[in-house]
């Protein structure tokens, strides 16, 4: 077993997935404005350490992806953030991206930029203390979309970050996003998104990358939000399952899904049927933000200093989604708080 493979698995096993808390100053911004809460560097870090040092870290977070300004703060226990993560026996991540702009030859996609200078910039991660990275690719949905460039620019770059984050010694999530928006079917949205995460494998192959220390983030197998079509847990499930078994490497260890829009509790209940189905040998867990986050930031927002109330909605929460990651979630338990 690599170190890679250790640290990939530390994070997703025994029911953990990974808390996406890497949100961009601007995005946080947004998310506190809509509770009214004034967006500055110390609320920020109030919320993040209030989630960071909640009881259910140990038990249900494997990682804590973090955006630049957070892994660089200090808490206002003195320890730095990576640290207070790491005490919990969680590992610190780091978006490495820089964002996703218009893709010259095709101006209604985008390609994720942030290649130049990468090697310098996880040098620098690796030292305050990440062991797993995030580079987000994100691709349309349309009759068109995604045109074969953006599905081919977005695998390379993802295969060239994959390159230079194992080469720093710490381990790649490699996030494919086929976004929600649109009237696409499921069946559309499995067609593309297994072409999509095909040619990821194409490049990575190509790159060399050891995926046995890798982790794939991608989106579920959903009908577009704009579409009238309505489709069972056990439908998003099976289309999910189906997907990853045809496109994936046996060699991946795990697979963290992103919510993408979905709300806390379509999140836990279509992860918790993917595992009830799940008949491949990979983990199958979460990498929420919003689906994690949220009924917490709403709480929060009323009193910012109530930091057990809020510690006490996220770890509910988070013990929703661990049980989801084991298919050991229900409707019962979702409701005994």
């Amino acid at each position: 077993m690599s170190e890679l493979n250790k640290i990939a698995l530390q994070i997703l096993s025994n029911g953990k997935g990974i808390l996406a808390a890497d949100e961009s100053t601007a995005t946080m911004t947004k998310r506190l404005d809509s509770v009214k809460v004034h967006s500055d560097e110390n609320n920020r870090l109030l919320f993040r350490q209030t989630l960071f040092s909640s009881p259910s870290m140990s038990k249900c977070i494997g990682g804590v992806i973090l955006y630049d300004e957070t892994i660089r703060q200090k808490t206002s226990y003195g320890k730095t953030i990576p640290e207070l993560i790491n005490a919990s026996g969680s590992l610190t991540g780091i978006k490495v991206d820089k964002g996703a702009k218009i893709l010259a030859g095709s101006k209604d996609e985008k390609i994720t930029e942030g290649l130049d200078g990468l090697r310098e910039r996880l040098r620098d991660y690796y030292k305050l203390g990440a062991r797993f990275t995030k580079w987000r690719g994100v691709y349309l949905i349309s009759d068109k979309y995604p045109s074969k460039l953006s599905v081919s620019a977005n695998a390379h770059a993802l295969a060239r970050y994959a390159a230079l984050v194992q080469e720093a010694g710490m381990v790649p999530i490699i996030e494919p996003e086929v976004l929600m928006d649109g009237h696409h079917s499921a069946k559309d949205c499995l067609t593309k998104t297994s072409e999509v995460i095909s040619k990821c494998y194409e490049e990575l192959e190509l790159y060399k990358i050891d995926l046995s220390g890798t982790i794939l983030k991608p989106n579920m197998i959903l009908p577009g939000k704009d579409s009238n079509e309505k489709i069972s847990n056990d439908e998003i499930a099976g289309l999910t399952l189906e997907c990853l078994k045809n496109n994936v490497p046996s060699s991946v260890p795990g697979i963290a899904f992103l919510s993408g829009g979905q709300t806390e509790i379509e999140a836990t209940a279509n992860l918790n049927q993917i595992n009830i189905n799940n008949n491949t040998d990979f983990i199958m867990t979460y990498s929420y933000g919003r689906a994690l986050q949220q009924s917490a930031l709403r709480f929060w927002s009323k009193d910012i200093n109530n930091i057990v109330g809020t510690q006490k909605i996220f770890d509910h929460r988070a013990k929703m989604c661990s049980l989801a990651a084991q298919g050991k979630w229900s409707k019962n338990i979702e409701n005994t708080k």
